[in-house]
């Protein structure tokens, strides 16, 4: 009898922290893939700037934003570089990334 409730004690604490485990694991994924989000509306936009693609450079940028699953924060131009920060949450926690693109600093 004890035995079983050792057994079940330790199940149910393995169970906790496999689950503990999953949760951060999906919440780094997704700030990962919101990183990469914000790259790619960076990059469309500092592409929109440049004049290498027609259109306006934030609404450029909050398409691929939008294409990522995450929302359009901020968009600042300065020259032919463009600063993004894009948002979205895991779990009703909110996230966000900023990303730069442009040509290089001198």
């Amino acid at each position: 009898m004890a035995g079983t409730a050792a057994t079940v004690g330790v199940t149910a604490a393995l169970a906790i922290l496999a689950v503990g485990t999953c949760a951060v694991a999906g919440a780094a994924l997704h700030a990962q893939r919101l990183a990469g989000t914000a790259d790619a509306a960076a990059l469309a936009a500092a592409d929109t700037v440049s004049g290498a693609v027609p259109g306006d450079p934030c609404t450029a940028a909050e398409r691929v934003a939008a294409a990522g699953g995450a929302r359009l924060d901020a968009c600042e131009l300065d020259g032919l570089v463009a600063t993004v920060t894009v948002g979205s949450a895991y779990g009703g926690i909110p996230l966000d990334a900023c990303a730069r693109a442009g040509p290089p600093r001198r």
